[in-house]
């Protein structure tokens, strides 16, 4: 009959987890940070987009007249803080005399917080920065981007989905850019009972300043101006 196996305990490095048991602590000051910033923001939207758009894209122009649509309808404007689709967002509300705050994210690649803010968070942590959006918003509008836009998109439908956050309206803008994404979701993923029929609904589609007013509306959250 064969000994029993031996295994070597390999030593615990001390110095490595009192590292990361620190980063526990600047955790949890980044979100008592962001908490207590946010916390007297009036009912915010939270606008995303891609960061490559560059001033002068029928999106750049298109995103900049919703904020201030917004703006004026009594909302804060709440973006990533960066350039691109970010930029435009706080520049619509900027310039409509609104708030206009940015939750920054600190890259290795240093993402500089464009110049039309009111209020600047800034986050080490993409998954702070998340909650932080979630928390503070009542409505999400999303134009053309890449990965982070897809990210925020699908993490805020699941919240939903899951019933971890109540309902809110998530509004893409632009059904040329999201109509490959619908009809994927419709099928394979809907025809292959992947999600419920009840689940593609929780996306609506936008084409103008106007129609995100109206299904904000619809979503059952009053505009500040009459609530």
């Amino acid at each position: 009959m064969s000994e029993p196996r031996k295994f070597a305990h390999r030593a615990i490095n001390d110095t490595l987890l009192t590292r990361e048991s620190w980063k526990i602590f600047q955790i949890m000051a980044e979100f008592t940070e962001g908490f207590e910033q946010l916390s007297q923001i009036k009912p915010s939207v939270s606008i995303f987009g891609s960061s490559r758009t560059q001033p002068g894209h029928p999106h750049y122009q298109l995103a900049e007249d919703i904020a201030r649509a917004l703006s004026d309808a009594g909302f804060a404007i709440v973006s990533g803080g960066g350039p691109g689709i970010m930029e435009a967002a706080n520049k619509g509300a900027f310039e409509a005399g609104g708030v206009s705050v940015g939750l920054n994210i600190e890259l290795p690649l240093q993402q500089v917080p464009n110049r039309y803010l009111t209020r600047l968070v800034n986050f080490q942590h993409f998954f702070v920065r998340k909650v932080m959006f979630v928390k503070h918003s009542v409505a999400f509008v999303i134009l053309p981007g890449g990965y982070g836009t897809l990210d925020e998109l699908f993490e805020s439908v699941m919240l939903i989905q899951t019933r971890k956050i109540k309902p809110f309206p998530v509004i893409l803008v632009g059904s040329e850019y999201w109509r490959g994404l619908l009809e994927w979701l419709g099928d394979p993923v809907m025809e292959e009972e992947k999600i419920e029929p009840d689940d593609l609904p929780l996306l609506k589609i936008a084409r103008s300043p106007e129609e995100v007013l109206q299904l904000i509306k619809d979503g059952s959250i009053p505009t500040p101006q009459t609530s």
